[in-house]
């Protein structure tokens, strides 16, 4: 997925997920971003499990982790952006 579609998901209602930790958070993120770290997403309640959610982190590697994790719960429509910098791509 690239940024240009990221953010017409998130303008339609995706609700748009950082999953870096709460420091590197602090540091840079997505405006409208909420920040649930890929080691609490296995855990976290992000509501109906066929609302839209983009993913993202530093480089892609943890926006996978956490991809692969929503869809073990059941979630359908998870989107990883991949690396934040593909954002303004």
């Amino acid at each position: 997925m690239d940024g240009k579609a990221a953010r017409v998901l998130v303008k339609e209602g995706a609700r748009l997920l950082d999953v870096r930790t709460p420091r590197e958070y602090a540091d840079k993120h997505v405006d409208g971003a909420e920040n649930v770290p890929v080691d609490t997403i296995s855990s976290a309640e992000l509501g109906p499990k066929d609302k839209a959610v983009v993913v993202y982190c530093g480089s892609g590697a943890r926006s996978k982790r956490a991809a692969e994790a929503l869809r073990a719960r059941g979630y359908t429509r998870i989107y990883d952006l991949g690396a934040i910098s593909r954002w303004d791509e």
